[in-house]
């Protein structure tokens, strides 16, 4: 049973010329991992903008079809009804970050759930422990790294404790190690916890060992859904998809006639397809 599901979803803002989004039909299965990917300006955040509500009970504008979260109807709930079951880290965390302390902008989310204050501080130091900032908890948000500021606006969607993350474009304003370490994070929520992960991506080079679903949008539309081997082919490089370049290399070769038993996503799968072909 999907713990996500549109069925013919579309939105168009007011005042645009045409749909942000249109004839949108899937179902997300609970514990899933999901990369949502596409050219800039396809759609990709304005379906976040739906899962969590802020479509249509913020933003204005035609709403068409049906889309359910957890059970529950965006048309039929408030955001705030939505988000002890939906969560979103947006692209910049200080977007989300307003305390005058790590530990406050945590415990901000079940205060206003209306938690018992015993509740409010297991929830708290659990998801401060859980993404590894506990010993940030007094610092004011304005004085972390982006990796930190990351990670304290994972901890306060965590600590509503929600079936399902959206995370859009976590990675964006991090160096490279910094973003490993925060899909790391988000990879262990999903596999320890059974979170749904729906992460809006550019970078496939650095997700596509922790997903297991890629989705990729054009102009509004969902055009590949698959595994990341079935998605990262011809066609989705000419959309614009930035794909790993290992996959890339791997495609170039194939097309000068070199034969692989299978097209590798990862580094650590191009290892393996490499062995077996020396063993052979």
């Amino acid at each position: 049973m999907s713990i996500v599901q549109a069925n013919h979803l579309s939105f168009t803002y007011t005042g645009a010329s045409k749909p942000s989004i249109e004839d949108i039909s899937i179902g997300i299965a609970p514990g899933e991992f999901v990369v949502l990917t596409g050219p800039s300006g396809c759609g990709k955040t304005t379906i976040c903008r739906c899962l969590n509500g802020l479509i249509p009970n913020f933003y204005s504008g035609d709403f068409a079809g049906e889309l359910i979260v957890d059970g529950m109807s965006v048309k039929q709930h408030t955001t705030a009804e939505l988000a002890p079951h939906v969560g979103m880290v947006f692209q910049n965390p200080e977007n989300q970050l307003f305390s005058l302390s790590v530990e406050r902008d945590v415990a901000f989310g079940p205060e206003n759930l209306g938690l018992r204050r015993e509740e409010t501080r297991k929830r708290v130091d659990w998801a401060l422990d859980v993404t590894g900032i506990s010993r940030l908890k007094d610092k004011p948000p304005y004085e972390l790294s982006g990796g930190q500021q990351q990670r304290a606006a994972i901890a306060a969607v965590l600590a509503m404790q929600p079936k399902v993350m959206i995370l859009d474009e976590p990675t964006s304003f991090l160096d490279p190690k910094s973003a490993l370490e925060i899909l790391e994070v988000i990879s262990d929520l999903n596999k320890k916890l059974g979170i749904t992960i729906i992460l809006v991506e550019h970078r496939l080079d650095i997700v596509s060992k922790h997903a297991n679903r890629v989705i990729v949008m054009d102009n509004g539309r969902i055009v590949l859904d698959g595994t990341p081997k079935d998605v990262y082919g011809e066609h989705a490089r000419l959309i614009g998809i930035g794909l790993p370049r290992v996959t890339v290399l791997f495609n170039l070769l194939q097309r000068d006639g070199i034969r692989f038993a299978e097209t590798p996503t990862t580094v650590d799968e191009a290892v393996d397809v490499l062995r077996k072909m020396l063993i052979r």
